[in-house]
């Protein structure tokens, strides 16, 4: 795959996975805390600390910090997915539904049993694992999906 390619796939997996695994999270937050917002803020507990975990409005430090650090996050494994189906001798879609549960299985390892506390997504902190699993699922979901379409 030439070096042109995998940018665009990285760029287009990333952009697809975090806009998915971000509607999911805004769902499952409405549905378990009464907030679109929470899970999303949550991520921003980066930047703000404990605070952020708690805070359920919309808002530019919380939500907008929070939607950053998110996307940020989805290029370096969207980037990692690229690198990964780039390498496949025959890169069909079969082998982009693997590719991205590879990539996204390891993400929620390293997100949620590998990194210090204060580098968690944060957003495991107001989800179920019912709502973790729709949204590790929906990012996978992403990755391929802007495979097949590349």
């Amino acid at each position: 795959m030439p070096p042109n390619h995998m940018l665009r796939l990285a760029a287009s997996s990333s952009t697809l996975a975090n806009t998915l695994s971000a509607a999911v999270l805004a769902w499952r937050g409405r549905r378990e805390n009464a907030s679109a917002a929470a899970p999303l803020n949550a991520v921003s507990h980066w930047l703000w600390g404990d605070e952020a975990l708690q805070h359920d409005e919309v808002d530019a430090r919380h939500t907008g910090a929070g939607l950053l650090i998110h996307a940020a996050s989805s290029f370096l494994w969207g980037a990692a997915f690229a690198w990964l189906h780039s390498r496949r001798a025959r890169p069909g879609p079969l082998a982009a539904v693997v590719d991205a549960a590879a990539v996204t299985a390891t993400a929620a390892v390293v997100d949620l049993k590998l990194v210090p506390r204060r580098l968690t997504p944060g957003f495991e902190r107001r989800l179920s694992t019912g709502g973790l699993v729709c949204v590790y699922a929906a990012f996978a979901l992403g990755l391929a999906l802007a495979a097949r379409r590349s």
